[in-house]
């Protein structure tokens, strides 16, 4: 990179694991940060209440809702870059647009998309309790899920392996290395 010289600090890695609700993406983006040592974020944690509200009752956001919420979280992407830590994020990212939102802030910002069958990613959904995101919003999202398009830097991984199997596809597959010491970026 320009401007660079031996001793500077290594260049940050941002990584989003995206898709739909139930995919599998807290799961996959806590193997990643555990197995690299990126700061982790779920970007469920940074909706308003009342978002969390509406999908909580079954309403679906829409993309008023979704522009602040996605703008606080590529803010704390940044500011995480401009202090030297690389993240991993668990976000649903489901349009062109969101990622493009998400790309705005760090240098380097690549996504890993949990995509499969939408009766695997209903069974799941199912079981897992405590989540306010209802079953019933599943094709809400899948009806707003745009895929990645070519000049992307967009990772598919299919979201019927184990979540052992997709941390170290997502791993090997963007080329971050390894770290016996986690927070350590």
């Amino acid at each position: 990179m320009t401007g660079e010289r031996p001793g500077d600090a290594q260049p940050t890695r941002h990584v989003v694991v995206m898709g739909v609700s139930g995919a599998g993406k807290t799961t996959v983006a806590r193997g990643i940060s555990a197995a690299t040592g990126l700061m982790f974020a779920e970007a469920d944690e940074f909706h308003s209440p009342e978002n969390v509200a509406r999908m909580r009752s079954g309403v679906p956001l829409d993309d008023t809702n979704r522009w602040p919420w996605l703008r606080d979280i590529a803010a704390w992407v940044a500011e995480r870059g401009a202090e030297g830590r690389s993240t991993v994020l668990a976000c649903s990212a489901l349009k062109r647009s969101y990622r493009d939102v998400l790309r705005q802030g760090p240098s380097r910002v690549d996504f890993v998309h949990l995509d499969g069958p939408a009766e695997v990613i209903r069974a799941r959904m199912a079981r897992r309790q405590g989540h306010y995101m209802p079953a019933s919003l599943l094709e809400s999202q899948l009806a707003t899920l745009e895929p990645a398009e070519p000049d992307e830097s967009v990772l598919v991984l299919d979201v019927s392996l184990a979540p052992q199997a997709l941390v170290a596809a997502a791993v090997s597959g963007l080329g971050l290395p390894v770290s016996a010491r986690v927070g350590d970026r």
